[in-house]
């Protein structure tokens, strides 16, 4: 009689081991990039919601006789502010009568970086590393120009 040796079928420890070991080092390759890519989407972010608003502060100004959107009773008078962007306004920056130009942006905006939408007001441009606690956006009133702040809420190069 004739006996046969069955063979079991199935991995060894080494095999697994191995395959466990190529795994980690892709995971090792590949996590850093997707890391990178989530940074990268946040700064495309930033940039293109920074043209948007810079295009729009410029549009207010060229309606409103050289005036940027401030908190006073009129455009160019005080603080940058959002709230003159919000609604519909005349050309003086007043609101009575029937305002027809506006609204420039439909919501306050938040700064993706650090989800901050206050601005700093200055009379020049800053530099980039300017400290502006508190603050999402910094806007320049010399050149009217809009920059944003990063996380640790300094001023960015944007």
């Amino acid at each position: 009689m004739r006996t046969y040796r069955t063979r079991q079928s199935g991995f060894t420890l080494v095999e697994i081991l191995i395959v466990v070991i190529i795994l980690g080092i892709l995971a090792a390759i590949v996590i850093p990039q997707f890391t990178n890519a989530s940074e990268d989407a946040r700064n495309n972010s930033t940039t293109s919601q920074l043209q948007t608003l810079r295009s729009q502060v410029e549009l207010f100004k060229l309606q409103h006789r050289d005036q940027f959107p401030s908190d006073g009773a009129t455009a160019g008078v005080g603080n940058f502010a959002w709230a003159m962007m919000l609604v519909k306004t005349n050309d003086d920056g007043t609101t009575t009568g029937t305002p027809n130009l506006g609204p420039y942006i439909p919501t306050v905006p938040t700064n993706p970086r650090n989800s901050l939408s206050a601005v700093s007001t200055l009379a020049a441009d800053p530099a980039a590393g300017d400290a502006a606690a508190g603050k999402g956006f910094v806007f320049s009133t010399a050149t009217g120009k809009l920059y944003v702040t990063d996380k640790d809420e300094k001023v960015t190069a944007d």
